[in-house]
């Protein structure tokens, strides 16, 4: 198939990659022109501008930081829109953003000519790298069925979660999930640290008991328990504080809107919003166990 991907950051690039790996023709658009240079070392295509990774596409999937980044990616003067050569073009967008946001992208595509799903990622960076995402998808059942064959080459879980932006429903409230329980996850280890137990002995408790979770047992936040968690590498190469806050921030958004409360999404928000006005929200959201530690362990 001809794939135009706007967006190769941690999770797009190695998304790209493997679409690459499975045969696809690809055409590649990023701000970061060594990024596009590593993908086109694997052989994909690279373009100017979205507009031109759009062109001659049968499928645009964006990857982006937030909704004002896909908006611009849309409707800007070199955006996808304006790729008039051929239409009925869907768009994919795998960015988090606000379930607004996504209904109003739709309702412009469509306005263009183009059919529009929603389709954010879970998984992590291992996870794009491995092609084991799972991918919730938001749009009609014949969307969902259309785009499917093409997620799958990035992904092991495709889930029609219902109508245009429930697959962000879903990844803000999985999200939310996720920055709660890492920090129980980091306010246990740190407590089991002054209190004097091994930290890899209380994790593989913990990972064989009841408190076992995904923050846990796959992305421990205390380093050296488990190895491939960004906390054995100083906290890098994983998803950042600033885009847990960001997402903690659209779930407590959305939930004003639907005035359902959500006490420790709120909390937690406030303490990945401390640790980026500490200056780490490049580091990743594992090391909120730094607000918990003692300074001299840090």
């Amino acid at each position: 198939m001809k794939i135009g991907f706007i967006g190769l950051g941690n999770m797009g690039a190695p998304m790209a990659h493997n679409l690459v790996k499975a045969g696809h023709a690809l055409t590649a658009y990023d701000v970061s022109a060594e990024a596009m240079q590593t993908l086109a070392a694997a052989g994909a295509k690279t373009a100017p501008s979205p507009k031109a990774a759009a062109q001659d596409a049968d499928f645009v999937i964006t990857m982006l930081p937030a909704a004002a980044h896909v908006k611009a990616v849309l409707t800007g003067e070199e955006g996808i829109f304006a790729a008039t050569a051929k239409k009925n073009v869907t768009i994919i967008d795998s960015s988090t953003i606000d379930p607004a946001s996504v209904k109003a992208f739709a309702e412009l595509a469509n306005q263009n000519g183009n059919a529009f799903v929603d389709a954010p990622v879970s998984g992590g960076t291992g996870g794009a790298a491995a092609g084991t995402l799972t991918f919730m998808v938001g749009g009609s059942k014949e969307a969902y069925e259309h785009v499917k064959p093409v997620l799958s080459a990035m992904g092991k879980n495709i889930v029609h979660c219902g109508d245009t932006s429930t697959g962000q429903v879903a990844k803000i409230c999985n999200n939310l999930v996720l920055g709660i329980t890492m920090a129980g996850v980091s306010e246990a280890m740190a407590l089991g640290e002054a209190l004097g137990i091994d930290p890899a002995v209380l994790g593989g408790i913990i990972n064989t008991s009841t408190g076992r979770c995904w923050s846990s047992d796959t992305y421990n936040p205390f380093p050296g328990v488990i190895e491939m968690a960004p906390s054995t590498r100083g906290y890098t190469g994983g998803f950042g504080t600033d885009l847990m806050l960001k997402d903690l921030g659209l779930a407590t958004d959305a939930a004003k809107h639907a005035r359902q409360p959500v006490y420790l999404g709120a909390l937690a928000q406030q303490l990945y919003q401390t640790m980026s006005t500490k200056g780490a929200g490049r580091l990743d959201f594992s090391a909120v166990i730094k607000l918990y530690r003692k300074e001299g362990n840090t």
